[in-house]
C-alpha cells in the first residue's frame, strides 16, 4: 500500500505525508477493537456519556487548531470550517445524553408464571468510512452513538483529508477513551474496504459516500451479515413556488448551493422555479452569486473555496461544457483557475438559464459550484420533475401558502426536507435518504438504532 500525499487542494501545496496501514496492521486493529468490546460494552452508560463529554470539550479548545487543518487539506473557507468543529462537537454531546436513554421493556405475558423482556445492546465493533467533504462531522456522527451504545469504533478517513480525523482520534484518547476502542486507519478506500467487509471481528459497517461505492459495500457485507448504514448520493431539487419570498429564497439558495463550493451531498443541485416568478429569482440568484469571493479558504473573506481534485473538477466542467452545448446561457460564472501542475482547482460560482432536462447537469449530482435553473408551471410538475431521479437524499421547497407545503412534504420522496429552510441539518434530527440515497439514520434518537441489537428474554416458573 503506497503512502498517502495529502495536499492544500487551494494551492497545491503538500501537507503531509500519511503512511498507508498494511494488510497485516489493518486486520490486528480490527481484532484489537473486537477485543476492547468485550470490556467497553460493560461499562455503564454515565460512564461512557461522560467520555463523549471530555471529548467535546477538548474538540472545542482546539476549535482553531481544528479548522485551520481541514481548511489547509478540505479547502473550504475557515469560517466554515469553524462551523465544522461545532457541529462536529455537537454530535458527541447530543449523544452523552442519548447514551443515557438506551430503554428496554418489560412485555405482558399471556401465562402467568412467564415474564417477558426485551433488552438492548451494542452490535459490536464498528468500522466507518467517512467522505472528504465534512472530515470532522462525519466521523463523530458515526462515532458519537457508537460509542453511546458501548460499542468500538474503528475508521477509514477519505484519503485526501485525513489529517483532520486523525487529530480528531489523539483527542479522544486524551480524553480517556482507550486507544483500542477508538481506531483510525489510513489507506485506500480499495484497499481497506474489502479488509472491513471480510473481517470477522467487524459486526457493523458505516459509510457516507457515493451509491456506487454504497452498493458494493453492502454486496461485500452480505456474506457475514453485517448491519449496514448508508448515507449516500443525492441530487437534490430545490423549488420555487410563486408565493416565495424572494429575497428571502435566494440568501437560502446561495447558503445551500455554495457551502463548501457546492461539495455536499445535501447541498441544492437543481433549482426549480416557477414561470411567474422566474426572472426575479434568476436575476437575484446571479447577483448574489457574482457577489461571492473565491479563493484560498484561509484569507479573510473568501466564501468559495477550491474543488477538491482534478477529477472532481473535470466533471463539473463537463457538465457546465455539456449545458452550454445544449442550450443553456451562463448568467454569471463559468469560468475555472486551474493548475494542473501545482494541483489547484477553482470554477466561480456559476448560474444556468434555459436549462432542458435532457442535460447532464440535470440528470448527475454535480458536487461543484454550478446552479441549473429550470422553469415549472405547476407545482404537481415541479414534483414530478423532483422525483424522476433513483436519490432521495434532501429536498427544499419554499412557499409561505401551507397548502402547497404540506402537499411538498406528503409527495417529495426525500427523506430530508427543508420548507423554507436550506440548511437543515443538526444533530438532533434523523438525516438520511430514501431510494438509492441510502439506509438508515444518522443524527436525533433515531442514529443509535443502527447500532444497538435487540435481545428478548422469556423467563419460565416463575412464581405468581
Amino acid at each position: 500500500m503506497s503512502d498517502i500525499i495529502v495536499k492544500n487542494p487551494a494551492t497545491g501545496e503538500i501537507l503531509a505525508t500519511v503512511k498507508a496501514d498494511s494488510a497485516e496492521v489493518v486486520n490486528t486493529k480490527l481484532e484489537k477493537g473486537a477485543k476492547a468490546f468485550a470490556h467497553f460494552s460493560k461499562t455503564d452508560a454515565y460512564e461512557r456519556a461522560a467520555l463523549l463529554e471530555r471529548w467535546a470539550e477538548l474538540i472545542m479548545k482546539h476549535q482553531d487548531e481544528l479548522a485551520e487543518i481541514m481548511t489547509k487539506e478540505n479547502g473550504k473557507p475557515l469560517k466554515e470550517s469553524q462551523g465544522e468543529v461545532l457541529y462536529a462537537k455537537s454530535y458527541l454531546t447530543w449523544y452523552a445524553e442519548e447514551a443515557k436513554r438506551i430503554y428496554g421493556r418489560t412485555i405482558p405475558a399471556s401465562s402467568p408464571n412467564k415474564r417477558l423482556l426485551v433488552t438492548r445492546q451494542g452490535v459490536g465493533l464498528v468500522a466507518a468510512i467517512t467522505p472528504w467533504n465534512f472530515p470532522a462531522a462525519m466521523m463523530t456522527r458515526k462515532a458519537g452513538p457508537a460509542l453511546a451504545a458501548g460499542c468500538t469504533f474503528i475508521v477509514k478517513p477519505a484519503e485526501d483529508t485525513p489529517l483532520t480525523m486523525i487529530r480528531l482520534v489523539e483527542l479522544a484518547h486524551e480524553a480517556g477513551i482507550p486507544e483500542d476502542v477508538i481506531q483510525i486507519v489510513n489507506g485506500q478506500g480499495a484497499d481497506i474496504g474489502p479488509l472491513f467487509t471480510a473481517s470477522p471481528y467487524v459486526r457493523k459497517i458505516t459509510f457516507t459516500g457515493s451509491t456506487p461505492v454504497g452498493k458494493l459495500l453492502m454486496k461485500e457485507s452480505a456474506d457475514s451479515v453485517k448491519h449496514v448504514s448508508m448515507e449516500l448520493g443525492g441530487h437534490a431539487p430545490f423549488i420555487v413556488c410563486e408565493d416565495a419570498d424572494i429575497d428571502y429564497t435566494v440568501t437560502q439558495a446561495i447558503a445551500s448551493k455554495f457551502r463548501n463550493a457546492g461539495q455536499t451531498c445535501v447541498c441544492a443541485n437543481r433549482f426549480l422555479v416557477h414561470e411567474n416568478v422566474l426572472a426575479e429569482f434568476s436575476e437575484k440568484f446571479a447577483k448574489a452569486a457574482k457577489a461571492l469571493k473565491v479563493g484560498n479558504g484561509l484569507e479573510e473573506g473568501v466564501d468559495v473555496g477550491p474543488l477538491i481534485n482534478q477529477k472532481g473538477f473535470q466533471k463539473v466542467v463537463a457538465q457546465i461544457e455539456d449545458a452550454k452545448a445544449k442550450g443553456a446561457k451562463v448568467l454569471t460564472g463559468g469560468t475555472t483557475h486551474f493548475d494542473d501542475e501545482k494541483g489547484f482547482y477553482f470554477i466561480d460560482p456559476t448560474i444556468l438559464a434555459d436549462v432542458t432536462l435532457d442535460m447532464n447537469i440535470m440528470q448527475e449530482e454535480t458536487f461543484g459550484p454550478v446552479a441549473p435553473i429550470v422553469a415549472f408551471k405547476t407545482i404537481e410538475e415541479a414534483i414530478e420533475i423532483a422525483n424522476s431521479t433513483p436519490f432521495g437524499l434532501a429536498a427544499y421547497f419554499f412557499t409561505n401558502n401551507y397548502q402547497t407545503g404540506i402537499y411538498c412534504q406528503e409527495n417529495l420522496t426525500f427523506g430530508i426536507l427543508g420548507w423554507n429552510d436550506g440548511l437543515p441539518s443538526t444533530a438532533q434530527a434523523p438525516f438520511g435518504g430514501l431510494k438509492e440515497s441510502g439506509i438508515g439514520n444518522e443524527g436525533g434518537s433515531e442514529g443509535i438504532e443502527p447500532y444497538l441489537e435487540t435481545k428478548y428474554l422469556s423467563i419460565g416458573n416463575v412464581k405468581a
